[in-house]
Formats: structure tokens, sequence, C-alpha cells
């Protein structure tokens, strides 16, 4: 190992650029949805959790005029009500 290093023509930046069609970006999500999409990809025997979610969210999105959202929002409100009361 040097003792020292010239960074003066380094450039900032990814060292891996993103694959074309790909944009990185800082998102934040709840641990527990997080932690659910990993324990999928760990249970099919590996792969990339984030590819994962963009596939959840891109079957949203082709859902959308299915009224999947609406159905999936009743869901998670009866249950919220019904561990309320």
């Amino acid at each position: 190992m040097k003792s020292s290093y010239d960074f003066s023509t380094g450039t900032r930046g990814p060292v891996v650029p993103p694959a074309p069609g790909k944009t990185t970006i800082t998102l934040r999500l709840d641990d527990e949805v997080i932690d659910w999409f990993r324990q999928q990809v760990n249970a099919a025997g590996g792969g990339n959790y984030e590819s994962l979610i963009d596939a959840a969210l891109r079957e949203h999105i082709q859902c959308q005029g299915q009224n999947r959202l609406e159905e999936t929002l009743r869901k998670v409100i009866r249950e919220e009500l019904r561990g309320a009361g």
C-alpha cells in the first residue's frame, strides 16, 4: 500500500453506473416492509430484495385499473379496526 494517493483527477459519482432504465434514489421504507421483502428473497433461495420491491410496485401500477388499491386499503382498514376494537 502506498503512503499517499493522488485523487486530484478523480470524479464524484458511483463506481458502477446504474443499468439503463434504472435510477438510483433514496427511499425511506418501514423496517418491517424491507424485512418482509428480504425474507421473501431468502425463502426463494436468494436474489435482490430491491428487484422484488420494483416488481411489486410494477404489478400494483399495472393492476391500478382493477381497483386493487381500493381493495387493499379496505382490507388494511378492516384489519386495523378489528385490532383496535
